[in-house]
């Protein structure tokens, strides 16, 4: 879908200044190959909350979402899989990926700095910082899921593109969609349903005076 391809390409520009060129390869990769769901949520958010936002502020914004999710879901599966145990000692690779998730999640952050959503980006951070150490722990986590906390990152950054607020219902209806993602994501064109961007546009009108919380619909 074209959202996918224009968030794609958002992201890649985001990193393309990246040095060294081994790192930048690696991390354009990462880009190249993943699910573009939450960088096109962000885009209909924006769209359905307020159709006249900037293409390009929207953009940006589907780009910093996008390389946090990224960052995090290489992060994610490095924990899991373990890849050091075995691997040689001389190769790199499994090095540059942690690598690359630093950077992407630090440069996701400066995409989303001066937004509305930078507070909800932090927390986003730290859930998946708490859900990654109960599981190593053994303990159930009582935090929300990346999915969920990504794609409601999402709807905060590209509901509030245009200035103004995103309101609680959207929020919570992508939260829903995370709740049924399959992981790894699909692409966004398989993974939404039919109709997604009516039923964004329905749930997205505002309800009185709504304003965006610093924290998750999960704390309502």
């Amino acid at each position: 879908m074209e959202e996918a391809e224009q968030a794609r390409a958002a992201a890649r520009d985001a990193v393309a200044d990246i040095e060294p060129d081994g790192l930048r390869a690696v991390i354009d990769d990462h880009v190249a190959s993943s699910s573009m769901l939450p960088g096109v949520l962000t885009m209909l958010s924006a769209r359905v909350v307020d159709g006249s936002v900037d293409d390009d502020a929207v953009t940006r914004r589907a780009a910093g979402v996008q390389l946090i999710y990224e960052g995090l879901r290489t992060t994610r599966d490095l924990v899991a899989e373990e890849p050091w145990a075995h691997t040689d000692e001389q190769d790199p690779s499994d090095d540059l990926d942690v690598l690359a998730a630093d950077v992407l999640v630090a440069r996701g952050f400066r995409l989303l700095a001066r937004t509305e959503a930078a507070g909800h980006a932090v927390q986003t951070v730290r859930e998946f910082g708490r859900q990654q150490t109960d599981e190593q722990e053994g303990r159930t986590s009582a935090s929300r899921s990346l999915e969920s906390n990504v794609f409601e990152l999402a709807a905060i950054a590209g509901g509030t593109a245009a200035g103004g607020e995103t309101p609680v219902a959207l929020r919570q209806y992508v939260v829903g969609l995370a709740d049924n993602a399959a992981v790894p994501l699909p692409g966004a064109g398989d993974a939404l349903p039919e109709g997604v961007e009516d039923v964004m546009a329905r749930v997205g009108e505002r309800q009185g005076d709504e304003r965006v919380s610093p924290t998750s619909t999960a704390d309502r």
